[in-house]
C-alpha cells in the first residue's frame, strides 16, 4: 500500500479578501485590531477608529510601530489603511495593528513573508497579565509578614 501524503495542517489566520480591501485581525494584549487595506482609493492615508494617525497617536514612537511593517517592505504612504481597534492600552493597540497590517501584506504578495517574519511581525506576542491567585494581592504578591 502507498503512503498517503498528509499535508501539515495550516494555522488558521482571519485574514479574508473582499471586492475592494483586504481585512485582518491583529492582536496583542488584550487590544484586538480589524485593518482593512485597500490600495484603491488615492488618499493612501492611516485611519484609527475614524482618527488620522497623527491625531490617535500623538507620540512619535507610537506611530512608528504601526508603520514599521508598511516601512520594511516599503509601501508606506502608497495604500489607505482602516483600523478598528479596542481594549489595551495605547502600546498594546499600536502593536495589534502592526500585527494586523503585516497579516494583510502577507495576503497581498507572500514575498513579504521573509522580511516581516525575521522582525517577527507575523507572530502574536502571546504574553498576557497572570490571573489573581486567592489568598494574594496580585497573581503573585503575598500579603506583607507580620511579626506580632
Amino acid at each position: 500500500m502507498e503512503k498517503e501524503k498528509m499535508e501539515p495542517a495550516k494555522a488558521t489566520v482571519r485574514v479574508k479578501k473582499y471586492k475592494n480591501f483586504y481585512q485582518a485581525v491583529g492582536k496583542r494584549k488584550s487590544a484586538v485590531a480589524r485593518v482593512r487595506l485597500s490600495d484603491k482609493e488615492a488618499d493612501n492615508k492611516i485611519e484609527i477608529n475614524g482618527q488620522p494617525l497623527k491625531d490617535y497617536y500623538t507620540y512619535e514612537t507610537w506611530q512608528k510601530i504601526v508603520t514599521s511593517a508598511l516601512e520594511l517592505v516599503g509601501l508606506n504612504g502608497q495604500v489607505q489603511i482602516s483600523v478598528k481597534v479596542q481594549g489595551g492600552g495605547p502600546r498594546s493597540q499600536a502593536e495589534a495593528i502592526r500585527h494586523g497590517i503585516s497579516r494583510v501584506l502577507l495576503m497581498i504578495d507572500e514575498n513579504h513573508r521573509k522580511p516581516l517574519k525575521a522582525v517577527g511581525f507575523l507572530t502574536r506576542d502571546p504574553r498576557v497579565k497572570e490571573r489573581k491567585k486567592p489568598g494574594l494581592k496580585r497573581a503573585r504578591r503575598a500579603p506583607q509578614w507580620q511579626k506580632r
